[in-house]
């Protein structure tokens, strides 16, 4: 489950100006502190988000990475067995196949 963030908007309690809580994402936001009754309102956080650090990573999480090479040529530094390194427009056969990739 989620953390949230909630501000007291009356001034602060036991807990602090500022308390964080874990709620299902389906429940409706506080409006009142557990503690003290008081009123807070939820506050925006920063998530944190991993990315891949390189080219094997990405290929390793089932991504394409396409590099411009050409007008309308793209290497594809992620290829996998049976791609083209190349993708090229208008050529169909050298667009990586996707059926392979992704998968229901």
């Amino acid at each position: 489950m989620p953390v949230y963030e909630y501000e007291h908007t009356g001034g602060p309690c036991g807990i602090g100006a500022v308390f964080e809580i874990r709620q299902s994402m389906a429940d409706d936001p506080l409006t009142v502190c557990p503690m003290c009754g008081g009123p807070v309102k939820r506050l925006i956080s920063r998530v944190a988000v991993s990315m891949p650090k390189g080219n094997a990573q990405l290929k390793d999480l089932g991504f394409t990475k396409l590099v411009r090479r050409d007008d309308g040529v793209y290497e594809n530094v992620t290829r996998r067995d049976g791609e083209s390194r190349y993708m090229v427009r208008g050529r169909p056969e050298t667009l990586p196949d996707i059926k392979r990739i992704v998968r229901d």
